[in-house]
């Protein structure tokens, strides 16, 4: 796919995002929205995956280790199409499988269901050896926010990922620098993040900007050609990405726009999107 392609869908994953958490008047949208990049590169580009068999034994695993974010992979799930997009707007609602965390039982794409922060990088460590022990081909990729690796439950997986040379693992830290409770080099600061995970022996590529589906892809194809040692992608982006009012703003962590905000960032993604049609 071209990066403009890629442009288009993310902003269709960011509406999606949007309108489902206005939809639940709950849920964490600047966590989806700085990942939608990420989760549209993964969905649409890197990933071996058949929404038509959301089970083949060969296809490529996910784990959102930051699993309040769901409505972003629920958006990019949506829009690669193992459901329905209209079922977004059922997210948290009283009997929809789109719970508020994501659920492997119910969802269709979902691998493994997660929201105890720390657990969901474990859960990929534990399918990445599943595939070395069974001499199976596929890779595993997990999405960790910045804040989450705070938990040391990440540095225990990290560990054992590093000491096997588990070279089918690909983490990735959405370093948006906020966390509910602020700036995460505040709240408790994980920084340098990349020599951390370097000392785990893992290859470590920074991604300045993680919204730019031309570093994203340089990253991803780089992590395909490592050997010996797992990936992590430290990719800098930005909370609340394509909503004007939301960006950069802790605030936007865990709660919906009402009604007037919610037209607002409507008509924000409406005119990135016809800048893009445009190009």
């Amino acid at each position: 796919m071209t990066t403009l392609e890629l442009q288009k869908i993310a902003n269709e994953v960011r509406i999606g995002i949007v309108s489902a958490v206005h939809a639940a008047k709950a849920g964490h949208p600047g966590g989806s929205l700085s990942a939608a990049d990420i989760f549209t590169y993964l969905y649409f580009e890197e990933m071996n995956i058949d929404p038509k068999d959301p089970k083949k034994a060969d296809r490529d695993r996910f784990v959102l280790s930051k699993g309040h974010t769901a409505p972003g992979l629920y958006s990019v799930l949506a829009e690669k199409g193992y459901f329905p997009k209209e079922d977004l707007l059922t997210l948290r609602h009283l009997g929809s499988y789109l719970q508020g965390h994501p659920d492997m039982k119910h969802i269709p794409g979902v691998d493994m269901s997660s929201g105890s922060l720390g657990q969901g990088i474990s859960a990929a460590v534990g399918m990445a050896l599943s595939a070395k022990l069974y001499q199976e081909n596929y890779r595993v990729y997990t999405l960790l926010g910045d804040g989450e690796i705070q938990e040391g439950q990440v540095w225990e997986a990290a560990m054992f990922a590093g000491s096997r040379k588990l070279d089918n693992l690909v983490v990735i830290v959405d370093n948006n620098g906020l966390q509910i409770d602020g700036a995460v080099e505040e709240v408790c600061s994980p920084y340098p993040i990349d020599k951390k995970f370097e000392a785990f022996n893992f290859h470590v590529i920074n991604v300045a900007d993680g919204n730019d589906f031309v570093q994203l892809r340089a990253a991803f194809e780089e992590a395909r050609g490592v050997t010996g040692m797992p990936v992590a992608i430290i990719a800098k982006t930005i909370k609340g990405k394509g909503v004007s009012f939301m960006e950069n703003q802790v605030g936007w962590h865990g709660k919906a726009p009402n009604d007037e905000e919610y037209a607002v960032a409507m008509e924000d993604l409406k005119k990135a999107g016809e800048a893009l049609c445009q190009k």
